[in-house]
């Protein structure tokens, strides 16, 4: 049965405390419900157990449709720009996958794509699927598996690591011509903030507690 419990910044199914292992030393404990800003530690070694990040689904919602635009301009738009002498090009991260192609790289060019486009569009893409219309109480259709999907993305989404990849090449590619800095770069890292920015936002508890509910509600 639904209720609302006063402080709380999300309804929980029933009064009973939650049941939480400890990430670092696996003591298994009973945590309490926390109001907002507040922090649940192991009673063993005090680590933290989770939290309750204020106004999470807000936040998780706003950093993950910023993410897309974000994501949107990064692949459109040149991210770096090579002049040498009267030849000038512009890259764009699919145009460089696509190059690694022609180059005899497969592995290079998918992974390019995996880790730019796939991972992060699953993750901030489902992300914002499930939190949006859950601020509202909804749950779309096919959520519970949107919800594990992104999660199981998380860890693939390597933007920073393709961030620091450029940035390096482009250290190498100065001896050769101008470089010039493109929209597609600053977008990018617009797109690892927000994503980064998203992800820290969620409090998971909330996110499956408001999804249960959902889901229970439309029975």
């Amino acid at each position: 049965m639904k209720s609302i419990h006063a402080g709380l910044s999300w309804p929980r199914i029933d009064d009973a405390p939650i049941e939480v292992a400890c990430p670092f030393c696996d003591t298994l404990q009973s945590a309490p419900r926390l109001v907002e800003g507040d922090a649940a530690h192991c009673c063993r070694c005090g680590e933290m157990l989770y939290q309750n990040r204020p106004r999470s689904l807000a936040r998780a919602t706003g950093f993950s449709a910023a993410a897309l635009v974000f994501m949107a301009l990064a692949h459109l738009f040149p991210s770096i720009t090579v002049d040498a002498g009267s030849v000038r090009r512009e890259l764009t991260i699919l145009e460089a996958a696509a190059a690694m192609l022609r180059e005899g790289h497969p592995l290079v060019a998918m992974a390019a794509v995996a880790f730019t486009l796939i991972a992060p569009l699953s993750l901030v893409g489902g992300l914002l699927y499930v939190a949006a219309p859950l601020r509202f109480g909804v749950a779309l259709p096919g959520a519970r598996g949107v919800t594990r999907l992104f999660q199981l993305s998380e860890p693939w989404n390597m933007l920073e690591v393709f961030l620091l990849s450029i940035l390096v090449a482009m250290l190498k590619l100065g001896v050769v011509g101008d470089i010039q800095l493109g929209v597609g770069i600053w977008a990018l890292a617009g797109l690892v903030f927000c994503t980064a920015a998203a992800m820290a936002g969620i409090d998971r508890l909330e996110l499956w507690d408001r999804l249960e509910i959902a889901l229970q509600a439309k029975r």
